[in-house]
């Protein structure tokens, strides 16, 4: 494709529908954490998308995925919300890292800070917004409490695995991107 802004638009597109796709099977076949939070791949076509795009490309991912499900949500949009904030942050500081330094060793840091950033992002969006919409009669610090034992741990194994499954598949898939 020569126009880049229609390049653009189209690899957006197929992978904003592969994560929408990869988040209705996750839904239904995922691992619940606390009751709510989901164990699931869905965030791999924007993470890799990022990698090879830039951090846009993998924040618009995410965007059309979660307004997709937002068709079929039973979480009053709040999960979509959590989900574009949380997994918006990691694509784009992801992203946002591995272009100033696209080797191997690039990708390890990106998607290691991406991580951390995510798990800090997670306590901050999850106190201070999802929450008090989800759960608003309980107390603040039951709020922390849950924030800092559950929702920033789940967050940092659910990045460090996702950095993993990227790590292996990126280099395979990155060269159909890059035409």
């Amino acid at each position: 494709m020569k126009n880049s802004k229609t390049n653009f638009i189209v690899k957006v597109g197929v992978f904003s529908a592969i994560a929408f796709v990869l988040q209705v099977i996750g839904s239904l076949m995922a691992i619940k954490v606390a009751g709510f939070l989901e164990v699931e791949i869905s965030d791999l076509p924007a993470i890799i998308i990022a990698l090879a795009m830039g951090p846009w490309a993998g924040v618009c991912v995410e965007l059309v995925k979660n307004l997709l499900h937002c068709t079929m949500s039973s979480t009053g949009l709040v999960g979509e919300l959590a989900n574009f904030a949380v997994n918006g942050v990691f694509v784009f500081v992801c992203g946002m890292i591995y272009q100033y330094n696209k080797t191997k060793k690039g990708a390890v840091i990106s998607l290691l800070v991406a991580t951390v950033v995510m798990a800090g992002a997670s306590i901050l969006t999850n106190l201070f917004i999802m929450l008090p919409l989800y759960m608003p009669a309980v107390s603040f610090a039951d709020k922390l409490s849950l924030t800092l034992s559950v929702i920033a741990p789940f967050n940092l194994v659910r990045g460090a695995a996702l950095s993993v499954i990227t790590m292996l598949i990126y280099k395979k898939i990155s060269t159909l991107i890059k035409r």
